[in-house]
């Protein structure tokens, strides 16, 4: 059993993260911490420069709003908003928190993963804990 569960979610209503969530709690210790996540990818300078800065800080606060929202399905979870390359910044964040176990969904791989990669792989590949991959 985990002490220390990280859940990523996405935030599209084509996600249904209580699969996840019941995931986590089935997996958890007595008294587990679970720290639910979404990371907002940086958007190029390019592409900043043409949107408004009131557009993107109301972006990311429906976003905040969202992932408060979406961690309610877990009681008692910490619901955190990390910025950066989402493979990269799961890890890093899980690293970072001592996490012990990653529950993250992923999609069934296409030809485009063996060259890039998906998230979940990036995760898989990378984590110094345990990983839980939901399909």
């Amino acid at each position: 059993m985990y002490k220390n569960i990280l859940v990523p979610v996405l935030l599209d209503d084509a996600n249904n993260n209580a699969e996840a969530f019941a995931i986590a709690q089935a997996l958890a210790a007595e008294g587990a911490k679970f720290n639910v996540v979404h990371v907002m990818e940086n958007l190029p300078a390019y592409a900043t420069a043409q949107i408004a800065a009131d557009v993107l800080r109301s972006a990311r606060e429906a976003a905040v709003t969202a992932l408060a929202t979406a961690a309610r399905g877990l009681q008692g979870a910490e619901a955190h908003m990390l910025t950066g390359h989402a493979g990269r910044t799961i890890v890093d964040y899980a690293k970072e928190n001592d996490v012990d176990c990653i529950i993250i969904a992923s999609h069934k791989p296409g030809l485009e993963d063996f060259f890039l990669g998906s998230t979940a792989s990036r995760v898989v590949r990378h984590a110094q804990c345990a990983v839980h991959v939901i399909r």
